[in-house]
């Protein structure tokens, strides 16, 4: 199994994506730092779909152990 992260949201739906935490953790407060508006693109673990995520409504990031 390959490193995965659980990003948790303000509205509580959590996003599973590929990455280790502290990668996930990097491209967020990047987009954060970045210009108003710009989002943290990150690959839905499993299915490859890119997604872009609000760096102001992540609450909590969750490193997924490997089974």
């Amino acid at each position: 199994m390959s490193a995965a992260t659980d990003i948790t949201l303000a509205t509580g739906e959590c996003l599973r994506v590929e990455g280790d935490a502290r990668d996930v953790e990097r491209i967020i407060i990047g987009a954060a730092r970045g210009s108003i508006m710009e989002l943290a693109w990150v690959v839905a673990f499993g299915t490859g779909q890119r997604l872009a995520v609000n760096p102001e409504s992540v609450v909590m990031l969750r490193a997924v152990e490997p089974a």
